[in-house]
């Protein structure tokens, strides 16, 4: 069964075209990575599938009911949060609760029910007696994830949720969005690489508003199952890993080179070669190595390949 369906979206602000054809659909109970670079569509999106934007053309799904008609029934059915979630700091998580109880007139004994319910999944039980304006930014995303969830949605749209959070931040809302799998629908838009491969069971990649591709994490990646080499210098050769990784990205049998640091990770197009090649130059280069391995891909590999291939075409 299919939660989410898209048609030839597109939206076009002044000259500038945000979506350009966009088509994807995502299945019900799935948790769906949106990815892509910053500017790349995703916020528009979910704008447009949660009513809050309306498409220049194109047609849109969710749940079955078409967006631009059945805006205010759909809004029943489905949770959002925005990236940057805003609340009234005065109040304390449950007075905040209940004012979106309120708003989704659930009768005062089932919103008491719903809040506890949802200050437990939150993990915010022991923080239920202070205000939100002392509250971490990862207090307050799983708070907004909690007022998302209140109406117990069929589709649930994330925004960005670990954006700008700290590393503790990302794992507590990362941890509760993997606590919803089969419950909902997620449809989560982000562009760190590493957040979707944890938690997502789909992925889309979008580009200039475009599909670079969809589908299912495991398929992606085997379908991209290039091994990547990664290298790793002495603490005194990071200068010289840069200036190799630099000379290596312009031999033909190399896609991409990432260098941090002191580690370097090379894609490459012909792994053979890779194997007879690399060493060599390595050790032309004067460079003492620390670690050196095959490695399995991962998903900012295929994310790169893909994006790169598109941006070459262009």
């Amino acid at each position: 069964m299919t939660a989410i369906s898209i048609e030839e979206l597109r939206k076009v602000f002044g000259t500038f075209q945000a979506l350009d054809g966009l088509s994807l659909s995502v299945e019900t109970g799935k948790v769906f990575g949106f990815l892509g670079p910053n500017g790349a569509g995703k916020t528009t999106t979910i704008r447009i599938l949660t009513g809050l934007a309306h498409a220049t053309s194109g047609r849109a799904w969710v749940l079955d009911k078409e967006v631009t008609a059945d805006e205010q029934e759909i809004a029943k059915h489905i949770g959002y949060l925005p990236e940057e979630p805003a609340f009234y700091a005065w109040m304390k998580p449950g007075e905040f609760l209940d004012y979106v109880g309120r708003i989704f007139d659930f009768p005062p004994s089932e919103r008491s029910a719903r809040i506890k319910e949802l200050l437990a999944l939150a993990g915010l039980e022991e923080a239920a007696k202070r205000r939100i304006g002392g509250f971490s930014r990862g207090m307050r995303q799983r708070l907004g994830l909690a007022q998302a969830l209140f109406n117990r949605p069929e589709v649930l749209f994330l925004d960005e949720p670990t954006s700008a959070l700290d590393p503790a931040g990302r794992k507590e809302v990362l941890e509760f969005i993997d606590q919803l799998r089969g419950q909902c629908t997620v449809f989560m838009s982000t562009h760190i690489l590493a957040d979707v491969e944890r938690v997502c069971d789909t992925i889309g990649i979008i580009n200039r508003g475009k599909l670079v591709t969809s589908a299912p994490r495991d398929a992606l990646l085997a379908q991209y199952a290039i091994p990547a080499f990664e290298v790793e210098v002495d603490a005194a050769d990071g200068a010289g890993l840069a200036r190799w990784g630099e000379s290596m990205g312009k031999e033909s049998w190399v896609k991409t080179v990432l260098v941090d640091g002191l580690v370097a990770r090379v894609i490459v197009s012909d792994v053979e070669i890779a194997k007879k090649e690399m060493m060599a130059s390595i050790t032309q280069a004067g460079l003492i190595l620390t670690r050196y391995e095959v490695v399995r891909p991962s998903l900012e590999d295929v994310f790169l390949q893909l994006v790169g291939e598109e941006e070459a075409q262009r």
